[in-house]
């Protein structure tokens, strides 16, 4: 356990009325409403110029028709990443602040500053963000293959491609988004990569570090999990695939078209939103053990390992055995995906539906009530 740890759990053990907080970006509505749920104060951290959603459209307030909102307050700073300086950090104390991290606090903020200055006690496994990366040691890839977890086929370089490939290379503007492309073959890859050099999509940089994947051509399965250290046991909250630009308007497209437009346009599949689903019934015992597989060697390797949500990312392709699930990406937080709420899964469990942000306050609820608010962060 790090510095940082020991003082944000020192801060917390002394919490009579924390506060949720978060990153004004990605998953606060889905915390904040979750809070409001369990009438935990909840706290959106805002960046000026992207504030509105939570300072304007769902602020709590009475009005003529009743209650309407679900944001306590706002701390609005100048760029998000100021949220690790010190009257930040002094001002989120004040409020006895549980912080919860999702992608965009990872990218915003830095694992450095997470790590060794954010002395906040986090709802999660702070150590564990950094595993996302897949250039980092020990990182999600290497978690995967630990735990026995099928995944993708990885290539050293494009001269062994002879398959569909996914290429994964950083975004030459946004190095925290990954620019994607396929090829068959060498000769395609080499095609490709040079134009979107060219066209500063990517830089050869990026394209030194990018992944080669063969695809997996399945259908795609997003499965959101939490792990609560309370109980000790695996909840799955639900199940989503994802909606990206502009393939989704692309794959909408006659095959004639898509062959006319890709001469003038290249597939983009930066994530837009998300669409609730189901999987079929038979198919839940394996997306459990590979939940279990997962958070066993998390715990391994990062101790204490998984706290609350997590997701694996995927598809179910054809096996020698029959249907197998693929995994070839992880979140270590939340995964930022509000309509898994209305998959039946929680339901089952609890007899109601739960997001991903009501299942956090009610841990953090029992937690308080139990005094055991130590075992839910780091």
């Amino acid at each position: 356990m790090g510095q940082t740890t020991q003082n944000a759990k020192e801060a917390a053990s002394n919490y009579s009325n924390p506060t949720l907080s978060v990153l004004g970006s990605h998953s606060a509505l889905d915390i904040c409403h979750g809070a409001k749920a369990h009438e935990i104060p909840n706290l959106v951290v805002c960046q000026k110029g992207r504030e509105k959603t939570y300072s304007q459209h769902y602020k709590a307030r009475e009005n003529a028709i009743g209650s309407q909102g679900c944001v306590d307050e706002i701390l609005l700073l100048e760029k998000f990443k100021d949220i690790a300086n010190s009257d930040s950090l002094e001002f989120l104390k004040k409020k006895q602040a549980i912080f919860v991290p999702h992608r965009s606090f990872s990218v915003y903020v830095g694992y450095d500053k997470i790590e060794n200055e954010f002395e906040i006690p986090i709802f999660g496994n702070r150590y564990l963000l950094r595993a996302e990366e897949r250039g980092e040691k020990n990182n999600q890839r290497d978690l995967l293959i630990k735990a026995g977890i099928k995944v993708p086929k990885t290539l050293a370089s494009h001269g062994e491609i002879n398959s569909l490939c996914i290429i994964k290379a950083s975004e030459a503007k946004r190095s925290y988004e990954r620019a994607f492309f396929f090829a068959s073959t060498p000769a395609q890859y080499e095609e490709k990569s040079k134009k979107m050099v060219e066209k500063g999509i990517i830089t050869k940089e990026g394209l030194e570090g990018a992944l080669i994947e063969e695809f997996a051509l399945g259908a795609p399965f997003n499965f959101n999990y939490f792990l609560s250290p309370l109980t000790g046991e695996l909840e799955l909250l639900g199940i989503d695939t994802r909606r990206q630009t502009n393939l989704d308007g692309w794959l909408h497209l006659p095959a004639e078209q898509q062959l006319e437009i890709s001469k003038m346009a290249k597939v983009n599949n930066i994530e837009a939103g998300h669409i609730a689903c189901t999987i079929r019934e038979s198919l839940l015992e394996q997306v459990f053990e590979i939940g279990e597989k997962f958070a066993k060697t998390c715990k391994e390797e990062y101790s204490p390992g998984l706290i609350g949500p997590f997701a694996l990312q995927g598809a179910l392709v054809p096996g020698e055995k029959g249907e197998e699930i693929t995994i070839f990406d992880v979140s270590f937080r939340v995964p930022g995906s509000p309509g898994t709420r209305f998959t039946p899964y929680t339901e089952y469990l609890f007899g109601k539906s739960a997001s991903v942000g009501s299942r956090i306050a009610l841990e953090v609820s029992q937690a308080l009530k139990t005094g055991k608010i130590e075992r839910i962060i780091t």
